[in-house]
């Protein structure tokens, strides 16, 4: 005969798949993006208007030697030779790195690497505005240039003007009256839009913006032409070498940026939940049984809380202060040998007398007793304090009746 599904079972399950469909759900409502990099940053990852894919790729079908940079700058500084462990070897003099609008400072390290590598004869080609971040010298204008895009025309000729005669950038700065290290190649000669500036042995060529390698700044003008020419070698030796920074964009080599980019995450956060659940109805099969208490019915306090209950209920507080009243006066009665219906001060008097009990106020403990036994709505607090006198008194007397028959 098959077995029915136990009703905590069955709410167990329901809950279950209540929550596998709304991490299905989540997945069909929150897919995601489909280019992860569909933003300003001029990205060799982004094939959105304002990224750079295109010019990458451009790059690497001409056969430059181009690839991406998602390592820090401390490790452009390796030299080549022949005892070199690094996987990358570097000759600066043959070297381009391209830090197009980079989005995160670097750090002191960062910043002394990159200042050694030019010094030592790196090239840098460096667009946008954050170039005193990265390099602290550099004199940027803190005019604020007009979000448009603007044409530029070649001041002198040289290797990066030749053929490009007009060229197009949105500016996002201004040089500002450069020195006689810096030359101004577009733009005007008191805040040029292109610099290059000799730094030790090495050269920055400064953009004002990255529109002339953005996938669509590249066909204005005589853009094409002007990128061929700054990724070029500028000395008549062998091409360089071009290395396009991505780590200054957030892409860093590490196994967590590998996990990232697929559904292993997920995967572990599902193995993680199934197995969670396993544990849960095994504890819950295996684990020790354990039977609650049960308040036994002969309580001796059963009786007294019931009763109370029953007083409080009836607002018969008065009826719980006559208890206590006639409990009192039948044991003095009995204890001084007197009638039951002596008077409360002829009581009180022979127990002051007989007991020993000088100002004990026994006369007014049985006279309020006896007011308040009278009372059809007594407060239940008063009523506690007339008990509890009435009860000392009479707990006097059992203490005192003890003590005779030891002496005995």
């Amino acid at each position: 005969m098959p077995l029915g599904i136990a009703p905590s079972d069955k709410k167990l399950m329901v809950i279950g798949g209540a929550l596998l469909f709304l991490m299905l759900a989540a997945t069909v409502i929150f897919p995601p993006p489909s280019d992860k990099f569909n933003s300003p940053v001029p990205s060799t990852y982004s094939s959105s208007p304002a990224g750079a894919a295109a010019a990458y790729r451009l790059l690497a079908r001409l056969h430059y030697p181009v690839r991406r940079w998602e390592n820090p700058p401390t490790e452009l500084n390796v030299e080549p030779g022949p005892n070199s462990t690094s996987e990358f070897t570097f000759d600066p003099g043959k070297t381009l790195l391209i830090l197009a609008e980079p989005a995160q400072s670097p750090s002191a390290k960062e910043l002394a690497a990159l200042q050694n590598f030019v010094e030592k004869g790196g090239h840098v080609l460096f667009t946008g505005a954050s170039l005193r971040n990265y390099f602290p010298k550099a004199h940027l204008s803190d005019e604020d240039p007009k979000p448009t895009l603007e044409s530029f025309s070649p001041n002198l000729p040289c290797m990066l003007t030749r053929g490009a005669q007009k060229i197009t950038i949105q500016p996002l700065a201004y040089w500002s009256r450069p020195n006689s290290s810096q030359l101004a190649i577009y733009g005007d000669l008191n805040s040029p839009s292109v610099v290059s500036w000799q730094v030790g042995r090495g050269q920055i060529l400064w953009w004002a913006g990255s529109t002339p390698l953005t996938n669509t700044g590249i066909t204005h003008d005589d853009n094409l032409v002007f990128f061929l020419n700054a990724v070029g070698n500028w000395s008549p030796n062998a091409p360089y070498k071009i290395y396009w920074d991505e780590y200054f964009h957030g892409e860093r080599r590490s196994l967590w940026s590998y996990v990232q980019k697929t559904s292993l995450a997920w995967g572990a956060l599902q193995i993680a939940l199934l197995a969670f659940a396993i544990l849960f109805s095994f504890s819950r099969r295996s684990g020790p049984i354990y039977i609650p208490a049960e308040i036994s019915r002969l309580s001796p306090l059963e009786f007294v809380d019931t009763l109370g209950g029953l007083y409080e209920r009836a607002g018969a507080a008065s009826s719980a202060v006559s208890v206590s009243y006639a409990r009192l006066r039948s044991v003095l009665t009995r204890q001084l040998a007197l009638a039951s219906n002596t008077p409360n001060g002829q009581l009180a008097a022979a127990a002051e007398q007989r007991l020993g009990w000088k100002q004990s106020a026994l006369t007014s403990a049985l006279q309020t007793a006896e007011v308040a036994t009278r009372t059809s709505k007594l407060p239940s607090r008063e009523a506690l304090e007339v008990v509890q006198k009435l009860e000392e008194f009479a707990a006097r007397l059992h203490v005192r009746a003890q003590f005779q028959r030891e002496n005995t």
